[in-house]
């Protein structure tokens, strides 16, 4: 690998309020993000299944943030997040948090006592694989509406930049509009969140990479390490 003489533009694509905390979080770091946010977040009319659940599954902060009504009718059912960004809107939607994991929901899933949980999610999620004596009802609160990729965001990638891709649906959305505009994928780095992202991102990119843990900040410091070489 070889130095830049000048580092690569960093991109976010992620939704907001996200997208402004990641570039503020690079600013942190002395790196100048550009934030394109590619999505809104959309609620979706969902119906809470009947029965009582041990706790509610969370993998997004999006979940209390767009989850709407229906959440109001598990207010009292603990809630166990995939990390702290997600408990903090748990807390902040009056739901008490009862555990907080790292790296993913599935390991949060597969160290679950026996029990009955319900999944809040988005359309785009994770599958997973609980233990037999763990059964879990998903609910689809939220979907994640994709905008067209701008003039001015073209022409950076077709400069050259790294992107970073916070999930499957942003990495098929950005592999599409590549397409649709013909900006050459040789051009553009990737840094994404999880090996599924970059699985789902398909190949031909300039370099792909995938955070050691799943975590905003280590995706952030994979990316910027990009940045600055090749």
């Amino acid at each position: 690998m070889t130095a830049h003489s000048k580092p690569l533009p960093l991109i976010v694509i992620r939704p907001q309020p996200g997208n402004d905390a990641t570039c503020a979080a690079a600013r942190e770091r002395g790196v100048e993000a550009l934030g394109f946010p590619l999505f809104t977040i959309a609620p979706l009319a969902c119906d809470v299944p009947e029965g009582s659940f041990d706790a509610i599954l969370a993998g997004s902060a999006n979940v209390f943030r767009h989850g709407g009504d229906a959440l109001q009718t598990l207010l009292d059912v603990p809630v166990i997040a995939v990390g702290e960004t997600t408990a903090a809107s748990a807390r902040a939607a009056g739901f008490t948090v009862s555990g907080i994991g790292e790296g993913g929901l599935q390991p949060v899933v597969a160290a679950l006592p026996p029990g009955n949980y319900i999944r809040i999610a988005g359309e785009d999620r994770v599958d997973l694989n609980p233990p037999p004596s763990v059964r879990i009802e998903t609910v689809v609160a939220y979907a994640a509406r994709r905008s067209p990729l701008p003039s001015a965001l073209a022409h950076i990638l077709n400069t050259g930049a790294v992107v970073l891709l916070h999930s499957g649906e942003a990495a098929r959305h950005l592999a599409a509009e590549c397409q649709r505009i013909e900006i050459q994928r040789k051009s553009v780095l990737i840094a994404c969140l999880a090996p599924r992202i970059a699985t789902l991102a398909g190949e031909g990119w300039g370099a792909i990479a995938t955070a050691p843990a799943r975590t905003d900040a280590m995706l952030l410091e994979t990316a910027m390490r990009m940045c600055k070489t090749v």
